[in-house]
């Protein structure tokens, strides 16, 4: 689909150079000279390299539309990691380097959000937030509460984070698959 140029904003998919672009950046410019433009940074959706471009309202950009699905993550087998689409059951393979650091939070069953364009799958959308079990933490001093303060904590999958004073060995928690940050406690 065609857009003009200066309707362009940050997460928007477009084709530009035959390659696939996501916009990072973007600054309206009005130079004391010449018509207003739109600086853009870029970054490539397949290599993650970035560009800056400079487009005009009266250009024309194609704005990309990238299919998203939903799949069950099966398995890992090797480099491998094996999803099963939610709807009609057919199981498809993508390198485990698509979801990168954020594997660790991956388990067997997880609903994830697979994009892809055109038939080619372009990267995995893990949930917000996951349910961790705390496998070490410090014992609770009291009168810690009433600051704000935070202690460190080793979750099941190997991930060190901070979480409140009250939060114990054993207890579940949520975390942000983001960031690695404590939300809240689990309600389960």
């Amino acid at each position: 689909m065609k857009i003009n140029g200066n309707a362009i904003r940050p997460g928007m998919v477009i084709e530009h150079q035959d390659r696939l672009w996501v916009a990072v950046k973007i600054q309206h410019t009005q130079p004391g000279k010449g018509g207003a433009y739109l600086q853009v940074e870029l970054k490539d959706l397949r290599d993650g390299t970035k560009l800056n471009e400079r487009f005009r309202a009266s250009e024309n950009v194609e704005r990309a539309r990238l299919d998203q699905k939903r799949y069950q993550y099966l398995y890992e087998d090797g480099d491998l990691l094996h999803f099963m689409d939610q709807d009609t059951y057919e199981q498809t393979s993508l390198a485990r380097d698509m979801i990168g650091e954020r594997m660790v939070f991956m388990h067997e069953g997880m609903i994830v959000t697979i994009e892809s364009y055109e038939g080619d799958p372009l990267g995995v959308t893990l949930p917000d937030t996951v349910v961790q079990t705390v496998t070490e933490t410090e014992p609770v001093v009291k009168g810690q509460t009433a600051a704000a303060s935070y202690k460190p904590a080793l979750l099941d999958n190997g991930v060190r984070t901070m979480v409140p004073p009250h939060v114990s060995k054993g207890e579940r928690v949520v975390i942000s698959t983001a960031d690695s940050t404590y939300v809240e406690r689990a309600r389960d």
